[in-house]
């Protein structure tokens, strides 16, 4: 395994045969290929203390050591060893994927737009203003309003908004009310 830091095997009272080591190898080396970038794999194999016949249960660790990131999987199984193995290696390969996709910055997280509360309402004419969460005054007009519309906000009413550059200063292109009214 081509790993700044060794792979490490962990069996317990567990004999392990020439073909489970490989095949724990193999998998950990699946993984480096995938992401390239992992200073260490952990693999711990234990069985319970009544361990008296031949397959499960078995619990297998995979325990994988990135720059700035641990991922730990544990799977615990009825399957027979090279199964439980599999299913470990699985869902270690699972969270590998995710962490890559969220270093790489391909998941985003959900970005809500910004929230204030209606401060100035001027019904007749059309228009009112908004004070954002660090206190800026923001204008908005009642056709930037979204259902249930204009008419229905109320000075101290929580909104979200979204911002953009207006002629005089701030202003929000449109207008959400988050609740009923205050």
């Amino acid at each position: 395994m081509t790993l700044e830091m060794p792979l490490q095997i962990r069996s317990g009272e567990i004999p392990l045969t020439a073909e489970i080591e490989g095949y724990i190898r193999e998998r950990a080396d699946r993984l480096q290929s995938f992401a390239g970038g992992i200073t260490g794999c952990r693999v711990t194999i234990e069985a319970p203390v009544s361990h008296h016949q031949k397959g499960g249960p078995y619990a297998v660790s995979v325990n994988l050591l990135l720059p700035g990131a641990q991922l730990v999987v544990n799977r615990r199984t009825d399957a027979n060893l090279h199964a439980a193995i599999r299913q470990a290696f699985d869902a270690a390969g699972r969270q590998l994927e995710d962490h890559v996709r969220r270093v790489r910055g391909q998941v985003k997280a959900e970005v809500l737009p910004p929230r204030g509360h209606v401060t100035r309402l001027f019904a007749g004419d059309g228009y009112g203003f908004i004070t954002s969460e660090d206190n800026r005054e923001i204008y908005f007009h009642r056709n930037s309003v979204l259902p249930p519309g204009f008419d229905s906000l109320e000075v101290g009413q929580e909104v979200r908004y979204a911002e953009e550059a207006g002629d005089h200063g701030p202003q929000a292109s449109t207008v959400t009310p988050v609740k009923g009214r205050p």
